[in-house]
Protein backbone atom coordinates (compact mmCIF):
# COMPACT_ATOMS: atom_id res chain seq x y z
CA UNK A 1 0.00 0.00 0.00
CA UNK A 2 2.77 2.15 1.04
CA UNK A 3 4.01 1.82 -2.84
CA UNK A 4 0.75 2.78 -4.19
CA UNK A 5 0.83 5.94 -2.09
CA UNK A 6 4.05 6.79 -2.79
CA UNK A 7 3.23 6.56 -7.10
CA UNK A 8 -0.59 8.50 -6.54
CA UNK A 9 1.67 11.23 -4.15
CA UNK A 10 4.48 11.87 -7.05
CA UNK A 11 1.72 11.80 -10.13
CA UNK A 12 -0.39 14.22 -8.23
CA UNK A 13 2.96 16.47 -7.83
CA UNK A 14 3.57 16.29 -11.19
CA UNK A 15 0.51 17.54 -12.04
CA UNK A 16 -0.17 19.99 -9.87
CA UNK A 17 2.96 21.83 -11.03
CA UNK A 18 2.63 21.65 -14.70
CA UNK A 19 -0.78 22.81 -14.29
CA UNK A 20 0.51 25.96 -12.65
CA UNK A 21 3.09 26.10 -14.79
CA UNK A 22 0.90 25.82 -17.89
CA UNK A 23 -0.57 28.83 -17.20
CA UNK A 24 2.57 30.82 -17.14
CA UNK A 25 4.05 29.08 -20.04
CA UNK A 26 1.68 29.55 -22.98
CA UNK A 27 1.19 33.11 -22.95
CA UNK A 28 5.14 33.55 -23.06
CA UNK A 29 5.21 31.35 -26.13
CA UNK A 30 2.54 33.14 -27.58
CA UNK A 31 4.07 36.45 -26.99
CA UNK A 32 7.50 35.71 -27.74
CA UNK A 33 6.27 33.84 -31.17
CA UNK A 34 7.12 30.38 -30.59
CA UNK A 35 5.24 29.02 -33.20
CA UNK A 36 4.96 25.75 -35.02
CA UNK A 37 6.03 25.53 -37.98
CA UNK A 38 3.56 23.30 -40.35
CA UNK A 39 4.35 21.13 -42.89
CA UNK A 40 3.13 22.59 -46.39
CA UNK A 41 1.81 18.59 -47.23
CA UNK A 42 -0.68 18.37 -44.06
CA UNK A 43 -4.21 18.61 -45.24
CA UNK A 44 -6.57 22.13 -44.48
CA UNK A 45 -7.03 21.00 -40.70
CA UNK A 46 -3.26 20.88 -39.97
CA UNK A 47 -2.54 24.15 -41.84
CA UNK A 48 -5.48 25.60 -39.52
CA UNK A 49 -2.74 24.70 -36.44
CA UNK A 50 -0.80 26.84 -37.64
CA UNK A 51 1.11 29.62 -35.00
CA UNK A 52 0.22 27.28 -32.58
CA UNK A 53 2.82 27.83 -30.42
CA UNK A 54 5.32 25.06 -29.64
CA UNK A 55 7.82 24.21 -26.31
CA UNK A 56 5.36 22.92 -24.96
CA UNK A 57 7.45 20.15 -23.58
CA UNK A 58 8.66 22.30 -20.97
CA UNK A 59 5.35 21.82 -19.31
CA UNK A 60 6.46 18.67 -18.11
CA UNK A 61 10.28 19.21 -18.26
CA UNK A 62 10.83 21.77 -15.80
CA UNK A 63 7.74 20.72 -13.22
CA UNK A 64 9.74 17.10 -13.00
CA UNK A 65 13.32 18.68 -12.65
CA UNK A 66 11.76 20.69 -9.87
CA UNK A 67 9.78 18.16 -8.19
CA UNK A 68 12.81 15.65 -8.13
CA UNK A 69 14.63 18.46 -6.64
CA UNK A 70 12.39 19.17 -4.26
CA UNK A 71 11.83 15.54 -3.41
CA UNK A 72 15.73 14.78 -3.15
CA UNK A 73 16.33 17.77 -0.40
CA UNK A 74 13.39 16.81 1.21
CA UNK A 75 15.10 13.26 1.54
CA UNK A 76 11.74 11.62 0.15
CA UNK A 77 13.73 10.10 -2.83
CA UNK A 78 17.81 8.79 -2.08
CA UNK A 79 20.88 10.36 -4.72
CA UNK A 80 21.76 7.45 -6.47
CA UNK A 81 24.01 7.13 -9.54
CA UNK A 82 21.69 5.51 -11.68
CA UNK A 83 18.81 8.12 -10.77
CA UNK A 84 21.87 10.37 -11.82
CA UNK A 85 21.86 8.95 -15.19
CA UNK A 86 17.87 9.50 -16.16
CA UNK A 87 18.10 13.12 -14.91
CA UNK A 88 20.92 13.10 -16.86
CA UNK A 89 19.43 12.12 -19.89
CA UNK A 90 16.04 13.89 -19.34
CA UNK A 91 17.59 17.42 -19.30
CA UNK A 92 20.43 16.74 -21.74
CA UNK A 93 17.94 15.72 -24.74
CA UNK A 94 15.60 18.39 -23.52
CA UNK A 95 18.44 20.73 -23.69
CA UNK A 96 18.87 19.32 -27.05
CA UNK A 97 15.21 19.17 -28.52
CA UNK A 98 14.91 23.28 -27.22
CA UNK A 99 18.14 24.32 -29.69
CA UNK A 100 16.96 22.51 -32.25
CA UNK A 101 13.00 23.96 -31.73
CA UNK A 102 14.60 27.28 -31.75
CA UNK A 103 16.59 27.31 -34.70
CA UNK A 104 13.49 26.36 -36.05
CA UNK A 105 11.59 29.02 -34.86
CA UNK A 106 14.18 31.34 -35.54
CA UNK A 107 14.30 30.14 -39.58
CA UNK A 108 10.62 29.86 -39.92
CA UNK A 109 10.69 26.70 -40.91
CA UNK A 110 11.17 23.18 -40.23
CA UNK A 111 15.01 23.04 -40.36
CA UNK A 112 16.77 22.79 -36.90
CA UNK A 113 19.78 21.51 -36.19
CA UNK A 114 22.08 19.56 -38.59
CA UNK A 115 21.68 15.70 -38.61
CA UNK A 116 25.54 15.82 -38.03
CA UNK A 117 25.16 17.88 -34.89
CA UNK A 118 22.42 16.16 -33.70
CA UNK A 119 24.20 13.32 -33.68
CA UNK A 120 27.51 14.70 -32.12
CA UNK A 121 24.82 15.90 -29.19
CA UNK A 122 23.67 12.14 -28.69
CA UNK A 123 27.52 10.73 -29.22
CA UNK A 124 28.63 12.99 -26.36
CA UNK A 125 24.97 12.13 -23.99
CA UNK A 126 25.96 8.61 -24.70
CA UNK A 127 29.51 8.80 -23.88
CA UNK A 128 28.52 10.32 -20.15
CA UNK A 129 25.95 7.83 -19.73
CA UNK A 130 28.32 5.27 -20.10
CA UNK A 131 31.34 6.70 -18.05
CA UNK A 132 28.47 6.64 -15.09
CA UNK A 133 26.85 3.75 -15.63
CA UNK A 134 30.36 1.95 -15.81
CA UNK A 135 32.20 4.07 -13.01
CA UNK A 136 29.05 3.36 -10.78
CA UNK A 137 29.80 -0.40 -10.81
CA UNK A 138 27.49 -1.46 -13.46
CA UNK A 139 28.23 -4.65 -15.83
CA UNK A 140 28.37 -3.93 -19.77
CA UNK A 141 26.12 -6.80 -19.78
CA UNK A 142 22.15 -7.10 -22.22
CA UNK A 143 20.22 -9.62 -20.16
CA UNK A 144 17.30 -11.49 -22.19
CA UNK A 145 15.70 -13.22 -19.61
CA UNK A 146 13.33 -14.64 -22.04
CA UNK A 147 15.85 -16.74 -23.79
CA UNK A 148 18.06 -17.10 -20.86
CA UNK A 149 20.88 -15.20 -22.67
CA UNK A 150 23.71 -12.89 -21.25
CA UNK A 151 25.55 -10.73 -23.40
CA UNK A 152 28.61 -8.63 -22.18
CA UNK A 153 29.42 -6.20 -24.71
CA UNK A 154 32.05 -4.61 -23.43
CA UNK A 155 33.22 -1.39 -24.74
CA UNK A 156 30.79 -1.89 -27.49
CA UNK A 157 28.27 -1.38 -24.94
CA UNK A 158 28.56 2.36 -25.56
CA UNK A 159 27.06 1.75 -28.87
CA UNK A 160 23.97 -0.10 -27.63
CA UNK A 161 23.70 2.85 -25.33
CA UNK A 162 23.52 5.58 -28.29
CA UNK A 163 21.73 2.90 -30.72
CA UNK A 164 18.77 2.95 -27.67
CA UNK A 165 18.79 6.40 -26.84
CA UNK A 166 18.59 7.36 -30.77
CA UNK A 167 16.22 5.10 -31.77
CA UNK A 168 13.64 5.54 -28.68
CA UNK A 169 14.03 9.58 -28.97
CA UNK A 170 13.69 9.55 -32.68
CA UNK A 171 10.39 7.13 -32.41
CA UNK A 172 8.32 9.47 -30.22
CA UNK A 173 9.55 12.28 -32.49
CA UNK A 174 8.09 10.37 -35.51
CA UNK A 175 4.87 10.06 -33.64
CA UNK A 176 4.17 13.47 -32.39
CA UNK A 177 2.07 13.95 -35.10
CA UNK A 178 -1.68 14.29 -33.75
CA UNK A 179 -2.94 16.40 -30.96
CA UNK A 180 -2.32 14.50 -27.80
CA UNK A 181 -1.06 11.03 -29.44
CA UNK A 182 3.19 11.45 -28.30
CA UNK A 183 1.62 13.00 -24.87
CA UNK A 184 -0.94 9.96 -24.30
CA UNK A 185 1.53 7.23 -25.38
CA UNK A 186 4.54 8.29 -23.16
CA UNK A 187 1.89 8.81 -20.31
CA UNK A 188 1.25 5.20 -20.57
CA UNK A 189 4.77 4.19 -21.43
CA UNK A 190 6.24 6.22 -18.13
CA UNK A 191 3.77 4.37 -15.37
CA UNK A 192 4.33 1.22 -17.30
CA UNK A 193 8.03 1.68 -16.41
CA UNK A 194 7.42 3.20 -12.93
CA UNK A 195 6.17 -0.07 -11.85
CA UNK A 196 8.62 -2.03 -14.00
CA UNK A 197 11.30 -0.31 -12.08
CA UNK A 198 9.62 -0.47 -8.31
CA UNK A 199 9.86 -4.24 -9.26
CA UNK A 200 13.85 -4.29 -10.63
CA UNK A 201 14.83 -4.47 -6.83
CA UNK A 202 18.28 -5.77 -8.13
CA UNK A 203 19.20 -2.02 -9.57
CA UNK A 204 20.41 0.53 -7.14
CA UNK A 205 17.93 3.42 -6.72
CA UNK A 206 15.50 1.90 -8.84
CA UNK A 207 12.35 3.21 -6.65
CA UNK A 208 13.57 6.77 -6.60
CA UNK A 209 13.69 6.22 -10.59
CA UNK A 210 9.85 4.59 -10.42
CA UNK A 211 9.18 7.79 -8.24
CA UNK A 212 10.40 9.75 -11.08
CA UNK A 213 8.78 8.22 -13.95
CA UNK A 214 5.56 8.43 -11.39
CA UNK A 215 6.16 12.52 -11.24
CA UNK A 216 7.00 12.55 -14.79
CA UNK A 217 3.11 10.81 -15.73
CA UNK A 218 1.50 13.23 -13.60
CA UNK A 219 3.33 16.22 -15.19
CA UNK A 220 2.05 14.58 -19.02
CA UNK A 221 -1.28 14.43 -17.86
CA UNK A 222 -1.03 18.29 -16.78
CA UNK A 223 0.07 18.78 -20.53
CA UNK A 224 -2.26 16.77 -21.75
CA UNK A 225 -4.90 19.38 -20.59
CA UNK A 226 -3.48 21.57 -23.10
CA UNK A 227 -2.33 19.24 -25.68
CA UNK A 228 -5.60 16.96 -26.49
CA UNK A 229 -7.67 18.14 -29.68
CA UNK A 230 -8.04 20.93 -30.23
CA UNK A 231 -4.53 21.64 -28.53
CA UNK A 232 -3.38 25.04 -27.22
CA UNK A 233 0.28 23.94 -27.67
CA UNK A 234 2.88 21.31 -28.53
CA UNK A 235 5.13 19.19 -27.24
CA UNK A 236 7.71 20.15 -30.08
CA UNK A 237 11.23 18.17 -30.13
CA UNK A 238 12.05 19.81 -26.42
CA UNK A 239 9.78 17.26 -25.50
CA UNK A 240 9.46 14.53 -27.62
CA UNK A 241 13.28 14.45 -28.08
CA UNK A 242 13.70 14.32 -23.75
CA UNK A 243 10.89 11.27 -23.46
CA UNK A 244 12.12 8.56 -25.69
CA UNK A 245 15.66 9.19 -24.96
CA UNK A 246 14.43 9.07 -20.73
CA UNK A 247 12.38 6.17 -21.28
CA UNK A 248 15.38 4.36 -23.47
CA UNK A 249 17.70 5.08 -19.84
CA UNK A 250 15.20 3.42 -17.75
CA UNK A 251 15.09 0.55 -19.91
CA UNK A 252 18.52 0.10 -19.94
CA UNK A 253 19.22 0.71 -16.04
CA UNK A 254 16.33 -1.82 -15.48
CA UNK A 255 17.69 -4.42 -18.32
CA UNK A 256 14.18 -3.99 -20.00
CA UNK A 257 15.60 -3.19 -23.19
CA UNK A 258 13.77 -5.76 -25.34
CA UNK A 259 10.05 -4.94 -23.22
CA UNK A 260 10.78 -1.15 -24.77
CA UNK A 261 10.16 -2.56 -27.74
CA UNK A 262 6.81 -3.87 -26.24
CA UNK A 263 6.53 -0.70 -24.28
CA UNK A 264 6.57 1.59 -27.38
CA UNK A 265 5.63 -0.84 -29.88
CA UNK A 266 3.27 1.76 -31.14
CA UNK A 267 6.19 3.94 -31.49
CA UNK A 268 7.63 1.42 -33.23
CA UNK A 269 5.27 0.40 -35.69
CA UNK A 270 4.83 4.21 -36.37
CA UNK A 271 8.88 4.43 -37.00
CA UNK A 272 8.71 1.15 -39.38
CA UNK A 273 5.96 2.81 -41.57
CA UNK A 274 8.55 5.81 -41.97
CA UNK A 275 11.20 3.44 -43.17
CA UNK A 276 9.24 1.14 -45.18
CA UNK A 277 8.04 4.13 -46.95
CA UNK A 278 11.25 5.98 -47.90
CA UNK A 279 12.92 2.31 -48.80
CA UNK A 280 9.53 1.65 -51.25
CA UNK A 281 9.98 4.76 -52.80
CA UNK A 282 13.73 4.43 -53.12
CA UNK A 283 13.89 0.94 -54.26
CA UNK A 284 10.10 0.09 -56.15
CA UNK A 285 9.52 4.02 -56.85
CA UNK A 286 6.17 2.97 -55.17
CA UNK A 287 4.33 4.32 -51.78
CA UNK A 288 2.78 1.64 -49.46
CA UNK A 289 1.42 4.05 -47.49
CA UNK A 290 -0.65 7.49 -48.62
CA UNK A 291 1.45 9.31 -45.94
CA UNK A 292 3.43 8.33 -43.63
CA UNK A 293 4.28 8.54 -40.76
CA UNK A 294 1.05 6.05 -40.38
CA UNK A 295 -1.00 8.11 -38.38
CA UNK A 296 -1.01 10.43 -41.48
CA UNK A 297 -1.85 7.63 -43.55
CA UNK A 298 -5.28 7.12 -41.17
CA UNK A 299 -5.96 10.50 -42.09
CA UNK A 300 -5.56 10.57 -45.86
CA UNK A 301 -8.03 7.60 -45.26
CA UNK A 302 -10.64 10.17 -44.15
CA UNK A 303 -10.41 9.09 -40.55
CA UNK A 304 -10.34 11.73 -37.90
CA UNK A 305 -7.95 13.13 -35.78
CA UNK A 306 -9.14 12.03 -32.50
CA UNK A 307 -10.23 8.53 -34.01
CA UNK A 308 -6.83 8.05 -34.74
CA UNK A 309 -5.49 9.38 -31.66
CA UNK A 310 -7.65 7.30 -29.26
CA UNK A 311 -6.87 3.69 -31.66
CA UNK A 312 -2.92 4.32 -31.08
CA UNK A 313 -3.81 4.92 -27.30
CA UNK A 314 -5.80 1.71 -26.61
CA UNK A 315 -3.52 -0.31 -28.94
CA UNK A 316 -0.74 1.32 -26.66
CA UNK A 317 -2.33 0.37 -23.54
CA UNK A 318 -3.09 -2.71 -24.01
CA UNK A 319 1.11 -3.61 -25.12
CA UNK A 320 1.94 -1.99 -22.26
CA UNK A 321 -0.56 -4.63 -20.09
CA UNK A 322 0.96 -7.05 -22.05
CA UNK A 323 4.41 -6.07 -21.00
CA UNK A 324 3.80 -5.32 -17.26
CA UNK A 325 2.13 -9.10 -17.02
CA UNK A 326 5.17 -10.54 -18.29
CA UNK A 327 7.61 -8.62 -16.58
CA UNK A 328 6.68 -7.97 -13.14
CA UNK A 329 4.17 -11.17 -12.94
CA UNK A 330 4.93 -14.00 -15.08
Amino acid sequence: MLILTKAVLAMMIGFIIAGIFAFFIIPFLKKFNFKQNISEYLDKEHQQKKGTPTMGGLIFIIPSLLAAGVLLLMGNIEFSFNLLIVLFVFLSYAILGFVDDYLKIKRKKNDGLLGRQKLIGQFLISSIFFYIFISSGNDPIVNIYTLGIKLDLGIFYYFFILLVLMGSSNAVNLTDGLDGLAGGLALIAFATFGMIAWSAFWVAGHQDIAIFAFVLVGALLGFLMFNTYPAKVFMGDTGSLTLGATLASIAIITSHELTLIVVAGVFVIVTLSVIIQIASIKLRNKRVFLMAPLHHHFEKLGWHENDIVKLFLSVGLLLSMLAITFSVWI
